[in-house]
């Protein structure tokens, strides 16, 4: 009994692959937002200010950011959790695939939160004279939490791999 339960538990990993697999769709939908967002301010380039490209391109990066952090997500939790990517010999293999443990996943996708987070605080502070200041503070507030959580996972990584 005690085999058939613990094959079963181990078989059920297999429900996380379809979860890894819709975070690609997502993927698909952050793709075409990022090129709305393109095809949307290319005919007004020239009347744009400077100010209102470097929020929109502020955007496209953030846009890129999540989706970095989605791939990375996605194909080490598959690895981590689920089964081994075959990528054959002759394909192009991520150098990092298969080197990221559930510690450093839980790192990095720390520290892209702080990316994330401090590119939307620039966009604020790039548009500061239209944002109430107890709103400023609540976005500060909410960036040095994001912050000191990735810097206390790093620190307690550290001290747990000694």
């Amino acid at each position: 009994m005690e085999q058939i339960f613990e094959r079963l538990m181990y078989a059920s990993r297999w429900i996380m692959a379809p979860i890894y697999l819709g975070l690609s769709l997502v993927l698909l939908g952050l793709g075409i937002k990022f090129f709305q967002e393109i095809f949307h301010i290319l005919p007004i380039i020239f009347e744009m200010t400077e100010v209102d490209l470097v929020l929109v391109t502020l955007s496209l990066i953030d846009i890129t950011l999540v989706g970095g952090l989605i791939v990375m997500v996605m194909f080490s939790g598959y690895e981590n959790f689920v089964s081994q990517l075959d990528v054959g010999e002759d394909s192009e293999k991520l150098s990092w695939l298969g080197k990221l443990d559930s510690g450093s996943l839980k790192n990095k996708v720390a520290a892209s939160i702080v990316a994330i987070s401090s590119i939307h605080l620039l966009k604020i502070f790039m548009d500061v004279k239209n944002i109430d200041n107890d709103k400023i503070m609540w976005y500060l507030l909410i960036h040095i939490t994001f912050v000191l959580s990735a810097f206390a996972m790093g620190y307690l990584d550290k001290l747990t791999r000694k």
